[in-house]
Order: structure tokens, then sequence, then C-alpha cells
């Protein structure tokens, strides 16, 4: 194992240092809730839109990325066609409504529509989810940070997850949002670096590298195949990435919580579609990597895809750029872990605290969303520690994505019934919801070979509206 030499030690550590103090100074003069957790609705569309990129990158992208093309090919690129196909329905039907009254989170619309326990149901799904698959990226982003300094993992998580929930917990959303912007060139020149280096470290540079992947098959981006076993197809990209992409961008209360923080309804359509055309170049540049690594280890078997970025990190690179690429790795974690920590403190403040209470004055909601703040990080530290035994063999983006998968469908079929079924009540939708998720858990858990999880948004958000149509329709008509 390499070790970290005290020039990468000072990249770091200031680097850490830096955002943390940046991020704090932000939250200055917060005066409630709105703030805290909206920016006061007044924040760039340039910014938000940096900030969801930053939020939906993370280090999975960073790490495990690669790690898909090292052992495939470049197909996984298919995803991002549905992505930009689905934040653009999401602009155009589900943003107006947001809009339209003063919300805080996603699940204030469900409310309007069905009642105060659809709300809190969909509000709870989102932070079950959230807490799972937040706590596999924090897990993957310990690797590296354990291999460059030889901590065991649980302390590397310890780290990351504290220096994060500093500045989160004193900054809200405008901190995050601001520091999200500034993470993503970090995390974006600590890919560039790995591709200059790589273009350097193998005999002919990219051009051998090409060579070689086209030659092994793996520079194939378009699979046309209709294979509902496959993940990686034209078929599953399109719609499954879409669908996928309206769960996540549209009912999930992390990215809405970033558009809500805009000043226009204008602004948040131009902050989600442009997003979507960002994170397409971001993958393409990730996978670039993970074939230039193939051709540079000459396929060698590695048993965790998420260990090969990592490994070439703290191995290959010199001192200096070593740390540049570390840097990376955590600004691409912290960006994630950042909103996660606001969004499941402004759903709990918000979905559950204020109504309970009734105690909804903006001083108030300022101080109860920095104790679940710091409530939420303890919860996130605790499950990414606790994943540390179960590890994964497959990459830790795919199990992350499964996760989200697997709910996503119930989430945004509850959001169909709301805007197209008007005689869905809430005794329909809630019933609606555990059928659509149910079906797809089932599938992951007895026929995920036979069904790629690309497809289970699709299923499930199809169930959802089915099953709440099916029940509106039977049901009285109401007076």
């Amino acid at each position: 194992m390499t070790e970290a030499s005290g020039l990468d030690l000072a990249v770091i550590v200031g680097y850490l240092a830096g955002v943390t103090a940046w991020g704090a100074w932000l939250g200055r003069g917060q005066r409630g809730g709105r703030d805290y957790f909206l920016g006061n609705r007044d924040l760039p569309w340039v910014a938000v839109m940096l900030s969801v990129v930053a939020t939906e990158t993370s280090s999975l992208t960073f790490l495990s990325i690669p790690g898909v093309a090292y052992f495939g090919s470049l197909t996984f690129l298919q995803i991002t066609f549905g992505y930009v196909l689905g934040r653009t329905l999401v602009a155009g039907l589900l943003l107006p409504a947001y809009y339209r009254g003063d919300l805080a989170t996603a699940y204030q619309l469900l409310e309007t529509r069905f009642g105060l326990g659809t709300r809190r149901f969909t509000s709870a799904i989102f932070m079950i989810t959230r807490l799972f698959a937040d706590s596999v990226r924090l897990f993957a982003t310990a690797i590296p940070l354990a291999l460059l300094t030889g901590w065991p993992l649980a302390l590397s998580i310890l780290v990351i997850g504290l220096v994060t929930a500093i500045y989160t917990w004193a900054g809200g959303i405008r901190a995050v949002v601001w520091t999200d912007a500034l993470q993503t060139g970090v995390y974006a020149l600590g890919a560039v670096v790995a591709i200059i280096v790589l273009g350097t470290l193998v005999p002919g540079g990219w051009g051998e590298i090409a060579a070689q992947a086209s030659e092994a098959g793996k520079l194939v981006i378009v699979e046309p195949a209709l294979d509902f076993g496959m993940p990686y197809t034209f078929w599953a990209g399109l719609i499954g990435g879409a669908f996928l992409s309206m769960g996540s961008h549209g009912t999930d209360q992390l990215i809405v919580q970033r558009v809500l923080t805009c000043r226009t309804l204008a602004g948040s359509r131009k902050a989600l579609v442009t997003s979507g055309l960002v994170v397409v170049l971001q993958f393409a540049v990730f996978l670039a990597i993970g074939v230039g690594l193939w051709v540079f280890y000459e396929g060698e078997s590695f048993a965790r895809p998420d260990a090969i970025f990592a490994r070439f990190i703290v191995e290959t690179l010199p001192p200096g750029i070593r740390g540049v690429l570390i840097a990376g790795v955590f600004a691409a974690a912290m960006s994630t872990l950042s909103s996660s920590i606001n969004s499941l403190a402004s759903a709990t403040t918000y979905d559950f605290w204020a109504p309970a209470t009734g105690l909804e004055d903006d001083a108030r909601l300022l101080r109860a969303g920095r104790i679940f703040s710091a409530l939420w990080t303890v919860l996130l530290i605790g499950g990414a520690i606790g994943f540390i035994p179960l590890g994964t063999g497959a990459a830790a983006v795919e199990v992350a994505l499964s996760i989200a998968s697997v709910v996503y469908g119930g989430l945004l079929g509850a959001f169909g019934l709301a805007l197209f079924v008007p005689r869905a009540r809430q005794r329909h939708a809630i019933v609606a919801i555990v059928a659509g998720i149910g079906v797809v858990a089932a599938i992951w858990g007895f026929a995920r070979e036979a069904v790629a999880w690309p497809w289970f948004v699709p299923i499930g958000t199809l169930v959802t509206f089915a099953v709440g149509s099916a029940l509106a329709l039977s049901a009285k008509r109401p007076p």
C-alpha cells in the first residue's frame, strides 16, 4: 500500500478545512427555516444546476462508474439518454405544480391533494430510502481514504461524515448549494487529471487505449436488444432512465429541494434540464477512465469494482496529484452527503415535526432543523459503518440505484394519481403505493435475473397508477 505523502495530506486537509470554513461562513445571519432549507428562494439557477449535478454525482460516480466500464463497456451511458428526457418531463409537468403553492417539501403537494397521511407516508419512504442509499455512498467514499492513510474504514467514514456535517449544520441549504458548485469543479478537475495521466502512462496514449478497447468491444455505447434481463440496453436506458430521472428529480426531496431554491419557475426548469446534459458528459468521462484503466491494468481481475480507480489513485499517481484526486473523491462525496443531511432534516421538520407540534414560526423551524441535521448525520454515519461487513461484489453505484429504484415507482405513481385521477383519494393512493413498491421489491428479491434494475421504476409506476386508478373508479363518487 502506498503511504500518503506530506503533500497529499496538505492538499486534502487544506481542501477539507477550506470547504468547511467557507460553508459555515455562508450560513451567517440565518433567521429562520425558510432561509435554512430554501435559501429564501433567491439562489441563481446556474449554482442550483451545479448543485443538482454534484448531488446526484456522489463518490459512486467517481469510483464505481469507472469500474462498470472496466468490467463491461460504455453501454451504461444509455441510462443518461433517459435522464435528459425524464428531467424535461418533470420540468413541464411537476415543477409548475410545486410553484403554485408555497411548498417546502415535495410531499406537501400530495397533502394538498390527498391529506396529511399521504404526505407523511411518502416522506417516510423518502427518508428510509435516502438513509440506505446514502449509507452505501458514504461507505464507498471511505475506501480511498482508508487506502491512502491506512485508517480503518470506520474511522474514514467518521472523518468524512463529521467534516461534512459541520458546514451543513451551520450553513443550511445556501452553504450546500454554493459548496456543491465549488465541489463540482474540484471533482471535474480530478477526472481531467486522471484522463491526462492515463494517456501518459499507457504507451501510445489514448490512441492505443481506444484501439485496444475497440478490438475488445468495450467502446460499444448502444445495445439495441429488447431484453428485460439486461440492465444496459437502449430501451432500458431510454425508458428506464426517463422514469428513474422523473422519480429522483420529481419526487425525491433530495433534488426537489434544490430546484425550489431558484428565484423563478423558469430558473428551476433551466437548472433541471441543463443538469441532465452535464450529467451525460460526466458519465462519458468517468466511463472513459474505466476503459483507460482496463488497458493500463491489462484486464487484471479485481474483487470489487469500486476499488479499481481507488487503487490507481493511491498506488500510481505521484504525490500532490494523488492528493488532488482524493480531494475530488471527497468533493463528490461531501456534495451528496451534505444535500442528503439537509433534505432529510427538511422533510423531518416540515412533514412531521411542524404538523405534530403546531409550531411553524421560522425561528423554531430553524432550531428544529439543526437538531434533525445532527440526528441524520449520526444515522448516516452509523449506516455506512454497518455496511462494512456486508461489502458488495457489484459496483456500489448499481446497489444504490437499485435501492432507490425499488421505491421511486411508488412515489412517481402517487404523483401521477394526484395530477391525473381526480377521483383518487388518500386510501387509494396509499394502497397503490404499497402495491407498487411491493411488486418491485418482489421482483428484486426473486426475479432480478429476469428483470434488470432500470425497469424497476417503470414497473412500479405503472402498478401504482393502475391500482390507484382502479380503486378510485370502483369507489363511490364523492360528494
